[in-house]
């Protein structure tokens, strides 16, 4: 879990050590963290939109020690792409102090992480199922071994991450003005007909209420695409097919004014 929610002191020494490296002394984490009670659907929750932001005065100094170990921040997120172990963080810590100063609010699209700088943006996506969220970066974690980024309740929700507490995920750093990768996608993805994903639900209620709209706001064709998992089926909102680059250009331009800011291309 995050560190910065139960070492508040933390916030002063790296205020004071941002040109030289900060050594921490922390608690050992506390039992399970835990969710609430009953499963609060989260799927109306939007993913967070990249920003110009400056970085944050705390959490971001030049280096810092956990456990004995020395972790070094980015300057920049710039290009990061990794892939690693996802886990997750509820109610012992929300409300809570982030590392950025902010409270930790787990039915927000935030994460954290142990180098990138605050904030950060980030695309995560769960290897296991495909599904993706964009998340805001602004605390310091996880610090268990192989993990490589915690999220919140919200995202973990998303994901499909919550029943089994971890899952392989590939995370990529986004920049303001381009939110997904896309231009390495379609090099990737030479061959037309493609489909767009606009979402994935627990409820084919739900996602099917997604893809009448869009239908309805595109005029194109789609589809119900489910995919049994671990933790249940889910139903994931294919929009397509598109037949050309021009078209998926287009598409995508048009896809924020539709309410759509995470999504992939898939065939």
């Amino acid at each position: 879990m995050t560190w910065f929610a139960h070492n508040r002191f933390v916030l002063l020494c790296c205020g004071l050590a941002l040109l030289a490296g900060c050594s921490i002394k922390t608690h050992e984490y506390p039992d399970e963290d835990y969710g609430p009670d009953v499963p609060v659907d989260v799927s109306h929750v939007p993913d967070a939109v990249p920003q110009n932001a400056p970085y944050s005065k705390y959490g971001n100094p030049s280096s810092y020690t956990v456990r004995g170990k020395t972790y070094h921040v980015l300057k920049h997120s710039d290009g990061y792409r990794e892939k690693g172990l996802a886990s997750w963080y509820g109610l012992k810590f929300h409300g809570k102090r982030t590392s950025s100063g902010e409270p930790y609010d787990m039915y927000a699209m935030t994460a954290a992480h142990k180098t990138l700088p605050l904030p950060t943006w980030v695309r995560v996506t769960n290897l296991d199922n495909d599904r993706s969220v964009v998340v805001k970066v602004n605390d310091r974690g996880p610090f268990h071994a192989g993990r490589i980024i915690d999220l919140s309740y919200a995202a973990a929700s998303k994901l499909g991450v919550l029943g089994k507490g971890t899952a392989p995920v590939e995370v990529v750093a986004l920049r303001p003005d381009k939110q997904a990768p896309m231009a390495e996608e379609i090099m990737v993805l030479q061959t037309f007909p493609l489909w767009l994903q606009a979402g994935a639900f627990a409820s084919e209620g739900n996602a099917r209420l997604l893809l009448r709209r869009l239908e309805a706001q595109s005029g194109l064709p789609g589809k119900i695409k489910p995919l049994d998992q671990l933790s249940g089926r889910i139903y994931r909102v294919w929009l397509g097919p598109v037949d050309d680059a021009g078209q998926l250009r287009q598409i995508r331009e048009k896809l924020p004014e539709w309410g759509i800011e995470s999504y992939h291309v898939v065939q």
